[in-house]
């Protein structure tokens, strides 16, 4: 039976989604003339954050996700932590950018990215017993 990589597809519209929110900062440091920090700039602080916020997830998750699928994991356990980080990241990235504070975008966009993380823990350390 041919394996599909999935780790492999979600990594790539995951990579695909850091470049956008890499080249927002970019846009943004270049129209503030911004070279460190955010300028005070509580709208740009946003777009930053965004992009931190990304990097500080999505690595560990994928991680956790190639560790599960290596290890057999059910395919669609899988789909459902990719499609959940996949989403939590850009909906969160969507209220971060657009939202100075709390916002619904930015709660279920963390709960969607934990429901994957969490999820994909269990999975690893459930496979170990």
């Amino acid at each position: 039976m041919l394996h599909t990589p999935i780790t492999a597809f979600y990594g790539g519209l995951l990579g695909i989604t850091f470049v956008y929110l890499s080249i927002l900062v970019v846009r943004g440091r270049r129209a503030g003339r911004i070279s460190l920090g955010d300028g005070g700039d509580n709208h740009f602080l946003g777009v930053i954050r965004a992009h931190g916020n990304f990097a500080e997830y999505v690595p560990l998750t994928l991680v956790l996700m190639l560790v599960a699928e290596i290890n057999s994991s059910y395919p669609i356990v899988l789909h459902s932590a990719g499609v959940a980080l996949l989403v939590g990241r850009i909906v969160h990235a969507y209220g971060l950018k657009h939202h100075s504070g709390a916002s619904w975008q930015r709660v279920s966009g963390m709960i969607l990215t934990f429901v994957a993380l969490i999820g994909l823990s269990v999975q690893n350390i459930v496979y170990l017993y």
